[in-house]
């Protein structure tokens, strides 16, 4: 599971959209966008990593990601955890508030989609956003 030494925030709960915007504002160079039947969603560089929408079937809010194909292929085997309904091919999941997982561990998987997509932006685009090349550069690195 990703992990991350800046997962503590005043956000107890990511499942309303308040403490959702709270959380996903922390990381670099991301901006919340509303859109998509009044979603809230966490861009950075122009892409989508996280997404605050009521997409799902139950009309209950859910938080939904980006996520790596190894977490793609494991999460969706958790209670309240699914492929996300649009994005699934784009190895996106959706989980429910009644999810098996924490919510430092939700933080976790955003703060992962948030580096998956910053780590595919240009070198420019990740200068203008603050963005620090060499440690995105190294992680991926790390991967190979």
């Amino acid at each position: 599971m990703p992990s991350s030494s800046n997962l503590k925030t005043q956000t107890d709960n990511l499942f309303e959209r308040d403490q959702f915007e709270a959380f996903v504002s922390t990381l670099a160079g991301t901006e919340i966008v509303h859109q998509w039947g009044n979603a809230s969603v966490g861009k950075v560089g122009g892409k989508i990593f996280a997404i605050y929408s009521i997409w799902s079937t139950d009309n209950t809010w859910h938080v939904g990601f980006k996520c790596s194909n190894l977490s793609f292929e494991m999460l969706p085997n958790l209670k309240g955890i699914s492929p996300a309904k649009y994005l699934a091919r784009a190895k996106w999941v959706d989980v429910s508030p009644d999810s098996e997982l924490s919510m430092d561990e939700i933080k976790a998987y955003i703060v992962e989609a948030h580096r998956l997509i910053a780590s595919k932006l240009t070198r420019l685009k990740k200068s203008e956003l603050g963005l620090d090349i060499p440690a995105f550069a190294r992680e991926k690195a790390e991967k190979l």
